[in-house]
């Protein structure tokens, strides 16, 4: 059995999504009050700073995961080469 393995790119966001839900809920008297604008909008502005994270987190591990391929190479390419050397052989 293989656990893959959550990607940090994923696990944060999905941190500040519950912590944004929290404050929204902590924050509630403010909507009860009438301040509609103020309360949506802190809302929308946290929602758009988790998606920048997410999206900026993401563009860094395929980056990453780039480097290490151009550095250790990949299974694909082996078995590329594996398989042009069996067809040369026969």
């Amino acid at each position: 059995m293989s656990s893959k393995k959550i990607k940090r790119s994923v696990i944060f966001p999905i941190i500040m999504l519950a912590y944004l839900a929290v404050m929204a809920w902590v924050g509630r008297d403010r909507l009860d009050r009438g301040e509609y604008l103020y309360y949506f909008g802190i809302i929308g502005v946290g929602l758009i700073i988790i998606l920048l994270l997410y999206l900026s987190l993401r563009k860094k591990e395929k980056l990453q995961q780039q480097r290490e391929e151009e550095q250790y190479g990949t299974y694909e390419k082996e078995e590329k080469e594996n398989d042009d050397k069996l067809n040369d052989k026969d």
